[in-house]
């Protein structure tokens, strides 16, 4: 798989931007289910041009959501699935940072 491929998208929420300030700069991206972590790690080297040291993997299973209303005659009772994904946590050497998520 080619590096684009891997990282879907980066993740930006209140708990991966502290994660992101530490000293440890960790990243968080949605990855593709495939991914390993060398492939991983790899393709933040070649699309960011950064060393990382590590990598945490989670794969996040999708919750149980409810069907809702067709139309306002016809309802549809039981409930449904989001999709599973998984997520990379990348951790970068203390001096090393991705511009593209800091502020300018």
């Amino acid at each position: 798989m080619k590096a684009d491929q891997i990282i879907i998208e980066p993740i930006l929420t209140e708990k991966s931007n502290i994660l992101r300030e530490e000293e440890c700069k960790k990243y968080v991206f949605k990855v593709d289910k495939r991914a390993n972590k060398i492939q991983i790690m790899r393709a933040v080297k070649e699309i960011f041009s950064v060393t990382p040291i590590s990598c945490n993997i989670v794969n996040v299973g999708g919750k149980r959501k409810a069907i809702l209303p067709v139309s306002s005659t016809t309802y549809r009772r039981g409930y449904g699935r989001t999709a599973s994904w998984k997520k990379a946590i990348v951790t970068l050497a203390a001096n090393e940072k991705i511009n593209k998520f800091e502020g300018a």
